[in-house]
């Protein structure tokens, strides 16, 4: 299973997982793909992503550094982005709030670079 998350670029579904599993291996069931998603997701070796159109993905991270994602909509590539400058947003929101701000997490999603290229040479 790791194999198959591990040679993912893109976004992909749990959805998609179980028909490659099923491909590479017809004995892996639809569960064994999500106990193994939810360990993955655990371990942050990918992370849920929400997406604009549809309901939610998967994309592999490199859990040795927080990072946030940019994701294409057409080809579901997606980007690590490291520092954005969400820290002093969120200290000012937990002055503001009184909450103490644990965690946090941006999803930016549009059309990345090569899916631009392809538009404008269509037109």
């Amino acid at each position: 299973m790791a194999e198959i998350v591990a040679s993912h670029e893109g976004r992909f579904t749990a959805d998609d997982l179980v028909g490659e599993a099923y491909r590479a291996q017809p004995r892996v069931g639809r569960a064994t793909v999500f106990r193994s998603l939810e360990i993955f997701e655990a371990l942050r070796l990918v992370e849920r992503v929400h997406l604009v159109r549809s309901d939610h993905a998967y994309v592999t991270c490199d859990p040795a550094h927080h990072h946030h994602h940019l994701v294409c909509e057409m080809c579901g590539r997606s980007t690590e982005v490291s520092d954005v400058g969400i820290g002093p947003i969120a200290k000012a929101i937990e002055e503001r709030t009184g909450y103490r701000v644990d965690s946090h997490r941006l999803e930016l999603f549009g059309i990345c670079p090569a899916c631009q290229a392809s538009q404008t040479s269509s037109n």
